[in-house]
This record gives C-alpha cells, sequence and structure tokens, in this order.
C-alpha cells in the first residue's frame, strides 16, 4: 500500500477510534457505568475499528481452528442449522448494507482476495466473540438474566451465525481454487 494511502487509513483508523470512545464516554455519562448496553456497544465497536483498520491490519483465527473442515465444507450440518438461509437472508436484506465492500462491490472479486477478506471478516466475528461471551455470563451473574438472554441472541445472530457463513464460503473457495490450481499446473 503506498504512503499517503496508509498514512490516510491511520489517520481515519485513529479518528474512529477517537469517535467511538467520545460518544462511549457521552452514553455511559446517561445511562450510567453499570448499565449492561455499555458491553454491547463496545462489541460493535471492535467489530467497527475492525473493519476500518482493514487496510492496516487484519486478525487472524488462532491456528488449531483456521482450517475449515470437510464436514464444514460440505455443508450438510450448516445446512441442518440454516447457515446458508441465513446467507441468503445477508445477501437479500439490508444486511447486505454491513459490509458493502463484498456484496455492493461495483469490481469483480479474484477468488484470493474473496478467500483473504471471508478469513479476515471471520476472524473479526471470532475475536467479538471471544471477547462478549465472558460478558453475557457476567451480566447473567449479576442477576439480569433477560438481557443476558439478548445478548445470547446477539452473539449468535451476529458473530456465530456469520462465523459459519464465512466458514462456509471458505470451504467453497478452497475447493475451487485447490481445482483451479490442479488445472493452472
Amino acid at each position: 500500500m503506498p504512503p499517503a494511502q496508509t498514512m490516510r487509513s491511520a489517520v481515519l483508523f485513529c479518528v474512529t477510534a477517537i469517535v467511538f470512545a467520545v460518544c462511549f464516554t457521552m452514553l455511559k455519562a446517561v445511562i450510567g457505568g453499570e448499565s449492561p448496553w455499555l458491553g454491547l456497544l463496545l462489541m460493535f465497536y471492535f467489530m467497527g475499528l475492525a473493519k476500518v483498520g482493514e487496510p492496516l491490519f487484519v486478525f487472524r483465527m488462532p491456528s488449531f481452528i483456521r482450517e475449515v473442515r470437510d464436514w464444514e465444507a460440505k455443508g450438510d450440518v450448516y445446512q441442518r442449522m440454516g447457515v446458508q438461509r441465513f446467507g441468503l437472508l445477508l445477501r437479500a436484506s439490508p444486511f447486505r448494507l454491513l459490509n458493502t465492500s463484498v456484496y455492493l462491490a461495483n469490481r469483480p472479486w479474484d477468488l484470493h482476495s474473496l478467500y483473504r477478506h471471508a478469513a479476515s471478516f471471520e476472524a473479526t466475528h471470532f475475536w467479538a466473540a471471544l471477547l462478549f461471551t465472558p460478558y453475557i455470563a457476567f451480566v447473567w451473574a449479576r442477576g439480569e438474566g433477560a438481557i443476558a438472554a439478548l445478548f445470547l441472541v446477539i452473539q449468535v445472530l451476529f458473530n456465530i451465525y456469520p462465523i459459519l457463513h464465512l466458514r462456509l464460503l471458505r470451504g467453497r473457495l478452497a475447493s475451487i481454487l485447490a481445482r483451479d490450481g490442479r488445472r493452472m499446473s
């Protein structure tokens, strides 16, 4: 990436982080520091910063779960869980606006770039889920079971199903890339 573009990306990332911090502080002053909603907001801020910081860095999955297993790539289990329907929902609803670089891109994706982006998005959702899960347990332990249950639903819809959807996509892309690689050699 050219130095000017790197600088622009770094400035955008810093400005976004500052805006998020100011908004968080202001909201905390209004609703109080004990509000469980602040943890949810932090999860969304984390995901937003990961997206804005994408030109500068990418998250990676831990090595022990990075590789897509054969049973995931085939999609039978995921089909029973409704992961394919979730993918259709993403593409055919306003949720596609959450990642316009994939769903609304004017340029065609090359498969290698799409694979790398899917892996990065999957890792972002994974780390967001990993960070948010203890907070859900904390909210539940504080006796706010209804809010913890709502957060669990949010966790499934905004992190778990996107992870599964992206793993399925990566499995399919890996199969296509492997097949094309054999043709090329």
